[in-house]
């Protein structure tokens, strides 16, 4: 079964002045979490998916480690942020991490080691959690910029909360990150193996890897990213392979946009979507389109 989108990771420089940009969009958050590596986090969840805004937390410093072994979380995320905000690591879902790690390693996807951490949370009334996750690592040279890696949520039970996926804008999932490439078809054996989905859809335009019901990967040309999410939605945005939307499905635009506009949040209707263009939003294009299903 090829692996379902987990979350994906948007990285700021101000996490406070970030998650007012999504509330503004309509969205609920969870609480301010803190890493035990410095970085800290708030999270926007859906059924069994979600968003991570993640930024340095005060006095932060990032501990270099030398071992090629050893993929540096904080480290990665803090090198991206001198860079540029934007999407910084994509997750997907696993039953096995350690297993995926080993998967990686002989389909020369990375050879690092798995990762296990544990922290406290909150539930939506206050009350304290435990969570804990094991990721497996992957890179490609293709796309330096972004991390990928699996994750294994060890007790999801205290992670999702009901009260905490209910959205005012009416969103109800993640449909997938699009990236942009020049040569989308060079990206395709490094998002099967990643994915586990051996079949995609390739045209003119680029690669589509259908991953779960109404989430997909996109790798497309410039030119065809411009003909789906308008020339708003790249500006600003770094040359090379990249993250250049998100893609989130709501029940009604109609209501979407209506928010949008009395909370004065910078929009664009192109085609089915709403299109929020990366210079307003941290970095990177966010397209609201209607559920399918």
């Amino acid at each position: 079964m090829p692996r379902a989108i987990d979350h994906i990771v948007h990285a700021s420089r101000d996490l406070a002045a970030h998650a007012a940009f999504y509330r503004k969009l309509g969205f609920t958050l969870g609480a301010r979490n803190h890493h035990p590596w410095g970085t800290e986090n708030h999270i926007i969840q859906f059924g069994d998916h979600f968003i991570e805004l993640i930024s340095r937390g005060p006095g932060f410093r990032a501990a270099i480690d030398l071992d090629p072994h050893v993929f540096s979380f904080a480290g990665f995320i803090s090198e991206q942020l001198e860079k540029r905000e934007g999407v910084s690591m994509l997750a997907f879902a696993t039953q096995d991490a350690r297993a995926d790690r080993i998967d990686f390693k002989a389909a020369g996807l990375g050879d690092f080691e798995s990762f296990h951490f544990e922290r406290k949370g909150k539930r939506a009334d206050g009350a304290d959690s435990h969570v804990a996750f094991t990721l497996a690592f992957a890179r490609t040279k293709l796309i330096p910029d972004v991390g990928f890696f699996t994750c294994r949520q060890h007790f999801p039970e205290e992670f999702y909360a009901p009260a905490l996926q209910t959205h005012a804008n009416g969103a109800v999932g993640l449909c997938g990150p699009v990236f942009v490439a020049e040569n989308p078809s060079l990206h395709a054996e490094f998002f099967s193996g990643l994915t586990g989905q051996r079949d995609m859809l390739a045209t003119s335009s680029g690669i589509d890897f259908e991953v779960a019901d109404e989430q997909s990967v996109e790798v497309l040309t410039e030119p065809a990213f411009l003909n789906k999410f308008g020339a708003g939605a790249l500006s600003r945005l770094p040359t090379g392979s990249h993250v250049a939307a998100i893609r989130i499905a709501v029940r009604d635009l109609g209501v979407c946009g209506n928010l949008f506009e009395e909370n004065n949040v910078p929009h664009q209707a192109f085609g089915h979507r709403l299109v929020i263009p990366p210079e307003a939003a941290f970095g990177v294009a966010l397209a609201f389109e209607a559920q399918t299903v």
